[in-house]
């Protein structure tokens, strides 16, 4: 990905692996750390973001990626600082919180790791 800084590298690896790589099962099964399917999508987003941002940042941002998948971050987040887990639109506010937490991560990262 030449001419990108290490923040667009990370977002475009982070989407092609949270979007277009991820399926159902993941999708529905990554929550618990004790099934499988948060490890394969933390792997394959650990392989994406390795690939672009250097195997380093795969490791430390897959690992982060499975937690964050756990919800457990997500879940204290909109119930105690937006409060808004009864919100007619709560799916989608959950959504958006969601990547924004993997891009905090991602952006933390390319700030402030030295390549």
């Amino acid at each position: 990905m030449i001419g990108l800084t290490a923040f667009e590298r990370g977002v475009v690896a982070h989407l092609v692996a949270d979007w277009l790589l991820q399926n159902s099962w993941m999708a529905v099964n990554k929550v618990s750390l004790r099934h499988p399917a948060g490890w394969v999508h933390g792997g394959i987003n650990a392989a994406c973001l390795g690939w672009a941002l250097g195997w380093p940042a795969g490791l430390v941002l897959g690992l982060i990626h499975v937690l964050v998948d756990t919800r457990r971050p997500l879940d204290w987040w909109v119930q105690n600082f937006k409060k808004s887990d009864t919100a007619p639109d709560a799916r989608l506010i959950r959504l958006v919180t969601d990547q924004v937490m993997h891009f905090v991560c991602i952006v933390a990262w390319a700030q402030w790791v030295p390549r």
